[in-house]
Formats: structure tokens, sequence, C-alpha cells
């Protein structure tokens, strides 16, 4: 066999759909659990700064926020892992291995132990499709917030209606309701959408929510290529060719 040729017969051997899932769930995983634990930061800095003036009014938040931080350190490590065992699952499960390594047998371990890979990997999309709803909601008050300042910007030369434009942290649970001042208005909100936090942060939470996308688009991707390897084994299993552990 010429070099070409066992080149070629490797590069069969890999699971692409896989291998792809894998590289979208690590980029994605890594947009979100870096940007989305520095925009919490960013987050508290602009909430102590511009909306409360008592360190009891967000107390609360502060915890929450490093609460969230530390299970993005576990979302980090446990999708780290859990993509290379998919991965390795791939390369044991797909079709072109019988022809790189030889007859493939078809344990009744391996069955089980795809079954219960699709299963896991279904639970967590459903779980994932979750936090990305969740991951929405920082984007929607920025959002609003850019907007209401545009709005301001627009509308410089009637101070009397500008000072009617605000923007409430109250009224999204990020603050409780005796917080003080608790909320941005005219041209004091106007500042706070030039700042490089604000900025920074809007562009962080944006950030995380893509890469929160990209992470459900590779446990779709992976949804996919379980059920595919799945049913392989289920058909190889069928032919006679399948053995116990």
């Amino acid at each position: 066999m010429g070099c070409y040729d066992c080149c070629m017969k490797c590069l069969g051997g890999v699971p692409y759909c896989s291998l792809v899932a894998t590289l979208l769930c690590f980029s994605g995983i890594a947009l979100f659990c870096g940007c989305g634990h520095q925009a919490l930061t960013e987050t508290e800095r602009l909430i102590e700064t511009y909306f409360a003036r008592n360190l009891q009014d967000y107390i609360t938040l502060a915890y929450l926020i490093q609460y969230f931080q530390y299970v993005i350190y576990g979302l980090a490590s446990f999708f780290f892992l859990y993509c290379i065992v998919l991965l390795a699952e791939g390369f044991y499960t797909t079709s072109a291995a019988k022809q790189t390594f030889g007859e493939f047998r078809s344990t009744l371990c391996g069955r089980c132990l795809s079954s219960t890979f699709i299963l896991i990997t279904y639970l967590l999309a459903v779980v994932w499709l979750l936090v990305f709803a969740f991951s929405a909601l920082p984007v929607y008050f920025f959002y609003n917030m850019a907007a209401t300042c545009h709005t301001i910007t627009v509308l410089t030369e009637t101070p009397a209606s500008i000072n009617q434009l605000c923007i409430d942290a109250r009224q999204y649970g990020l603050l409780p309701w005796n917080a003080m001042p608790g909320k941005a208005c005219g041209m004091t909100l106007s500042t706070v959408c030039k700042t490089r936090e604000f900025r920074v942060t809007y562009d962080l939470y944006i950030a995380a929510f893509a890469g929160a996308g990209i992470t459900l688009l590779a446990l779709l991707t992976y949804m996919v290529s379980t059920t595919y390897n799945f049913a392989l084994l289920r058909y190889l299993g069928r032919k006679g060719i399948g053995t116990r552990c």
C-alpha cells in the first residue's frame, strides 16, 4: 500500500460529523464562558456605580453573580471532557473504522454506551436550550438601554421629555424595589451609555449569547451523530457480527 492510499484510509476513519461538533462545542463554550464571566463582572460594576448607592441594595446580586461565575467554571470543564468523550465514541462507531482497523465487532456494551450518550446529549440539548434563552435576557436589557439612549440623543432639544426616559434596574429584578436610586434617567442615562463599561458589557453579552447558540448547534450535531452511530451498531448487531463484552 502506497503512502497516498494509507493517508486516504486514515482520513476515511475520521468521524467528521463528531469532529465538527467538537470544534463547534469548544468554540461556543469558550465564547459563552469567557465572555459571560467577564460580562457578569462588568455588570456588577455598572450596577454599583450608577444604579445603587447602598451596598445592601446589590449584595444579593453580587452573590448571584459570584455563584454564576462558579457555575461557568464547572460548565467549561464538563463540556470540555464530554466533547472529548463524544469524539472518542464517534471514532469508535464510525463505519469507516471497520475498513481501517479490520472487522468491526459490535458489542452489546458498545450499543448500550451509544444509547446512553444519546440520552445524555438529548437532555443536555434541552437544558442548553433554556440556557440559550436565559442568555438572551441581558442582551434584551442592554438593547433596551441602548435604544433609550438613542432616543435621548434624538430628543436633546426637549429636556422635559428626556427626563421621562428611564431604565429601571428594579423592573428587571436586578435590584430590590427599595433600592435607591434604582434607575437612570435623561442625560444621566445617556452618560452611562457613553461609558466604556456599558459598551464592553453589551458586546460581551452579545458574544456570550452567540457562544450559547454555537454550543446548542454543536449539541444538535452531536444528537444527529450519536443517533446515527447507535443505528449503525444496531444494524451491525442484526447482521450477526455483534459480540458481547
